[in-house]
């Protein structure tokens, strides 16, 4: 990336900000996600990238090297899942649906949730309609940029968080039909 956009800055979890001649565009890169699981074996880990221009994500990609599985998205052009057009779950009851979260998130509700140790994959899981909903306080940038893009690309919405912010960010995500229930669901959360 350094190579082919010499003049764009970065932010990335293991160097922070790195501003060069163009600080409105920025790469936003968590180069593994999910680093615990891949330091202990446990395959379900990926790689997150995204382009923020002028303040806003315009291109996001999560790829999970171990199942080969490529999730992207551009501004205006959709979510797609290895080349396919993917979308939110169309689900409605809550009771029906699964959502992905942390252990802090556990505590605080009574919905079916999963703890997979990877908010990008979680994230790209609620963008292909195989998770429903997903949230998760105290994220980095890097953690959801490319996410929340493949999210709203895909039809879906997500709780709304300080432009600028690097760190500490809740995020509540899902898709379009059980958002509202789910916000009220986690008013505590």
């Amino acid at each position: 990336l350094t190579k082919s956009k010499k003049k764009f800055s970065f932010i990335t979890e293991e160097t922070g900000i790195i501003k060069n001649a163009d600080t409105h565009s920025f790469w936003i890169i968590d180069p593994i996600d999910g680093t615990t699981n891949f330091l202990h074996g446990i395959p379900h880990f990926a790689i997150s990238l995204a382009l923020k221009i002028n303040e806003e994500i315009v291109s996001g990609v999560v790829f999970d090297p171990i199942k080969n599985e490529m999730f992207y998205a551009e501004k205006n052009n959709g979510t797609y899942f290895n080349n396919q057009r993917v979308r939110v779950s169309k689900k409605n009851n809550l009771d029906e649906c699964l959502f992905g979260t942390n252990i802090e998130g556990v505590k605080f509700t009574n919905l079916n949730v999963r703890c997979s140790g990877s908010s990008a994959l979680d994230l790209a899981y609620v963008g292909a309609g195989r998770l429903d909903g997903f949230f998760h306080k105290n994220l980095n940038i890097w953690d959801l940029a490319a996410g929340i893009l493949l999210i709203e690309e895909a039809g879906g919405k997500f709780s709304k968080f300080e432009k600028n912010k690097i760190s500490n960010i809740n995020l509540k995500a899902s898709s379009s039909n059980i958002y509202s229930k789910m916000m009220e669901n986690l008013d505590k959360f």
